[in-house]
């Protein structure tokens, strides 16, 4: 007996050992409605066998009573049971296992997807979309019920479109999705009647789903103004057409020029008789429906000289500074317009605007902004410009005084702001103008000079000029906020003929002044001498009063050494001069003419 009972545990053992699984199920994928088979084969094993779904038995048997759809496809000689379901439905969804309770045999867990198609795509707010020309509007579409969840593409007539943005929403069942997408366009006049399509697409529906709706965009007028004819003289009529399409359709016209509304032009044309306002002054076409208003404007181009528009404001700024002058002008034909240093012909600018970088006080004065209209007319403006800056100090470096008599020794100051303080030092004195110093011999008297520009000339006066004040230097230094400007003047001596032909000089302006009143002539004084650049050059227009320039003069003598007078030219006879007395000089002079 014991024998037996062995040789069964044996065989038993043994059948145990040698059942196995030759084929399992896999994980698949159906699409719902579809028919599906799970794959289980158990080698060396005639037991039961049975499958479960989600952990739960299905039951025994070929024909499975509980589950009408499902059923065990049994061929037993090949230990094949494959399981079999009819229309798969989302029920179906779920993990299924193949098992053989009397060999202790469990398959692999097979995931059986079922896949569902998404419903029709719908786009909101077909299939016309109404929408406002220039407004941000989101195309919406959204895609229900799909599994696994549904891709939307966007086709703009037929085209794929980019820029599409999704979100999902997981449906009560956890397994179905929906989702909607959103296309962001922005509408121009020109896009109604354009289709914009939504395909929606998952692993049930490769080719997708589609709906599709056209835009009907609502603009105000587009419009189009036009002239005839283009260019007009001053006095001549004008022909204004004003040209529009809108949706929905235009509701009326008005005209309006420089913004003042032309009453009783109603129509799509104006005609009207154009002056040079007309081209500064724009006329306008307002065109209006149910959406909007659309207002073109143009100016006329009328022929007319130059008419200042801006005109430039005189500036005062700190010298380094930067700094710009604004002028404008109009005209027709177009004008050209320049800026120009009055005094200098150099071009400084062609623009508007004259823009002047790190200025110095050379660049203050006047500016003229020009303007000139072809076979029309000239126009020019000027503007001024002050730069503040340290005293400039423009005097002759070398001065001259005879000994014995009153000398001066002269400063011009030009200084924006006005000077703070001017000083003079010389040898051991300084004189300071606020503390109105009194030194023997010396005098210093400040004047503004009309023709200086506004300037101040600082004059020292010396008393009975000495030797020593020969040897000495002058410092003429003044002050302002910007700082000190300064210059060392040298004194030289001059003898007694300087006085005399100053004398001369003055006594021949008088003469001629009086007497030769016609053509302009230049007379030049020629003066055989020593040291001849003490004595001054004279030019005369005889138009205008004798002009003694300080400034170092050349001079020639005659051929044969004497003074002589060239006059418009003509050479006259040499005048003989002697260091004599003024009295005695004169008569002679007089009668040399």
């Amino acid at each position: 007996m014991q024998r037996l009972l062995l040789l069964s545990l044996v065989l038993s053992f043994q059948t145990v050992w040698t059942a196995r699984f030759s084929q399992e199920p896999a994980d698949q994928s159906v699409v719902r409605g579809q028919r599906v088979i799970l794959s289980c084969v158990v080698f060396n094993y005639s037991g039961i066998v049975q499958w479960t779904k989600d952990g739960l038995a299905l039951g025994i048997g070929e024909d499975l009573q509980a589950w009408p759809r499902y059923r065990v496809l049994r061929v037993q000689e090949l230990g094949q049971y494959n399981l079999e379901i009819l229309s798969a439905d989302l029920s179906d969804d779920s993990l299924y296992e193949c098992q053989a309770p009397d060999a202790a045999l469990r398959s692999r867990r097979a995931k059986l997807t079922v896949l569902i198609p998404p419903d029709n795509p719908v786009i909101d707010g077909g299939p016309e979309v109404l929408l406002n020309a220039g407004e941000s509007y989101n195309l919406s579409c959204v895609s229900r019920g799909a599994k696994p969840p549904s891709m939307i593409e966007w086709l703009k007539d037929g085209l794929p479109v980019e820029g599409a943005a999704s979100t999902t929403e997981v449906l009560a069942d956890r397994k179905r999705v929906t989702t909607r997408s959103y296309l962001p366009i922005q509408p121009v006049d020109t896009d109604t009647g354009r289709n914009y399509s939504c395909v929606a697409t998952n692993l049930a529906v490769p080719t997708g789903k589609s709906t599709t709706v056209s835009l009907n965009v609502h603009h105000s007028p587009t419009v189009t103004l036009s002239i005839e004819p283009r260019s007009v003289l001053e006095g001549d009529r004008v022909t204004f057409t004003c040209q529009a399409h809108a949706n929905p359709p235009i509701m009326g016209y008005s005209w309006a020029k420089g913004g003042v509304v032309l009453q009783g032009a109603r129509e799509s044309v104006f005609t009207t008789k154009a002056d040079h306002s007309f081209f500064t002054e724009p006329v306008s076409c307002l065109v209006f429906n149910a959406v909007g208003k659309t207002n073109v404007s143009i100016l006329v181009d009328v022929h007319f000289g130059p008419i200042l528009l801006v005109e430039p404001q005189p500036k005062t700024v700190d010298v380094d500074s930067d700094v710009t002058l604004n002028c404008k002008w109009a005209g027709n034909p177009p004008l050209t317009l320049t800026w120009f240093k009055k005094g200098s012909n150099m071009v400084l600018s062609n623009s508007n605007q004259l823009y002047l970088k790190s200025v110095s006080q050379a660049d203050a004065g006047q500016y003229v902004c020009k303007a000139i209209v072809p076979r029309i007319g000239v126009g020019e403006t000027e503007v001024t410009l002050t730069v503040n800056g340290p005293p400039i100090i423009s005097s002759d470096p070398v001065q001259y005084a005879v000994k014995g008599e009153r000398g001066e020794v002269k400063c011009y100051i030009a200084s924006t702001p006005p000077p703070d303080k001017i000083v003079w030092a010389w040898k051991e004195n300084v004189w300071e103008k606020e503390k109105g110093t009194l030194l023997e011999r010396y005098t210093v008297e400040q004047s503004k000079p009309s023709a200086e520009g506004g300037g101040v000339l600082s004059t020292l006066t010396i008393n009975n000029v000495m030797e020593s004040d020969f040897l000495s230097t002058y410092n003429c230094t003044a002050w302002n906020s910007f700082g000190p400007g300064t210059m060392i003047i040298s004194l030289e001596e001059t003898g007694g003929l300087y006085e005399f032909i100053t004398l001369f000089f003055d006594f021949m302006t008088s003469f001629h002044q009086e007497n030769i009143k016609t053509e302009s002539n230049l007379f030049h004084c020629f003066f055989k001498c020593d040291n001849c650049n003490i004595f001054p050059k004279v030019n005369e227009s005889l138009s205008h009063s004798l002009f003694l320039s300080l400034s170092p003069p050349r001079f020639r003598g005659s051929p044969s050494g004497d003074n002589s007078w060239w006059d418009g030219g003509l050479h006259h006879p040499p005048i003989h001069l002697s260091a004599g007395p003024r009295s005695d000089l004169l008569p002679a002079t007089q009668s040399m003419w």
